[in-house]
């Protein structure tokens, strides 16, 4: 049997897998001692991944969110900036260009009150974009606030809340804005928003009770609670961060929904009124002429479905990211 040899400090000595051995040097046998992607070799091991960096990695590979989010930030752009795409006022308007079509300058035609089709639709996507989004952020903060509190607590909160929902859901939704917004002579769109926020929270507040429920039972909560933490430190450190993916996706879908709803009641004269500019209330004004002038009614619409699409993408592929279950 072959006695060992001495080695410097330069070298090392790795076994062959027959038996034998084999001299290397320092750094060689550092490299074969390094595992591939582990933490020394700055792999995706080095560092924990988070359900939300998860998420963010999932989202950037995925084609529908892409394209939804170039359709969104376009929107939100001209609903900022309406004038660096058009230069034109949605309330000039000349009766004896009414009901014409395209023409230089015009590319959309004209309605039938003689108003600029592709400026009042620009300008009309402000109304909406503002709608959707004030309406989802009401009822996102208000609905998670109330079902958080009825998961987390329980008892006779968590009884009433829910009996007062039930109440809520009862009412159809065109039916109490027909009913409410006719009473209102405001121009602006927080009456309509106001009417979203009463009637929409339930929907955002039972998602987050479940939710809240559902993590109330983890361990982490248990050890945290055992370790004396207040009610409002678990419910805010570590029950709130592991609960909210559901209501996000929930209120980004639910937020197209709310400018088609806005639509709705534009187009039935309980939501916006002239002269406010908003695609349901063009619809309105363009549905006798539809024989006639169906440009007037084509690019409104349009861009109203194209928005509202755009938005449920979005949340379709956000609630696919976020849920466990799909990847």
């Amino acid at each position: 049997m072959p006695e060992p040899s001495s080695h410097d400090s330069r070298g090392a000595v790795a076994g062959t897998g027959m038996g034998g051995t084999m001299d290397l040097a320092a750094g060689e046998a550092a490299t074969l001692e390094r595992v591939p992607g582990g933490p020394a070799d700055g792999g995706p091991e080095s560092r924990p991944r988070s359900l939300w960096s998860d998420a963010w990695r999932d989202l950037r590979r995925n084609p529908v969110f892409l394209l939804s989010t170039l359709v969104i930030l376009f929107l939100v752009f001209i609903s900022i900036w309406p004038s660096a795409i058009t230069s034109g006022n949605p309330l000039d308007c000349d009766l004896a260009k009414a009901q014409d079509g395209s023409s230089p300058g015009h590319p959309f035609g004209f309605d039938g009150q003689g108003c600029d089709v592709y400026t009042r639709t620009v300008y009309g996507a402000r109304t909406s974009v503002t709608v959707g989004v004030c309406a989802t952020l009401g009822v996102a903060l208000l609905g998670s606030a109330l079902g958080g509190l009825a998961g987390f607590f329980g008892g006779a909160w968590d009884a009433v809340l829910s009996r007062i929902t039930d109440v809520f859901f009862a009412i159809p939704v065109v039916l109490g804005g027909l009913v409410l917004l006719s009473v209102v002579t405001s121009n602006t769109v927080w009456p309509v928003v106001g009417f979203m926020v009463l009637l929409g929270w339930p929907q955002i507040s039972r998602i987050a009770r479940g939710s809240v429920i559902t993590a109330r039972q983890n361990d982490y909560v248990q050890a945290a609670r055992a370790l004396g933490a207040s009610p409002a430190r678990l419910l805010l450190r570590h029950i709130a961060p592991n609960a909210v993916a559901p209501v996000i996706v929930v209120a980004t879908i639910a937020l197209g929904t709310y400018i088609s709803l806005e639509a709705t009641l534009s187009y039935l004269g309980v939501g916006l009124k002239p002269p406010s500019v908003s695609w349901g209330i063009d619809i309105s004004a363009a549905s006798p002429y539809i024989r006639n002038a169906p440009h007037a009614l084509l690019w409104p619409s349009g861009a109203l479905a194209i928005t509202v699409l755009a938005f449920i993408m979005l949340g379709d592929a956000v609630r696919d990211a976020l849920d466990p279950k799909l990847r």
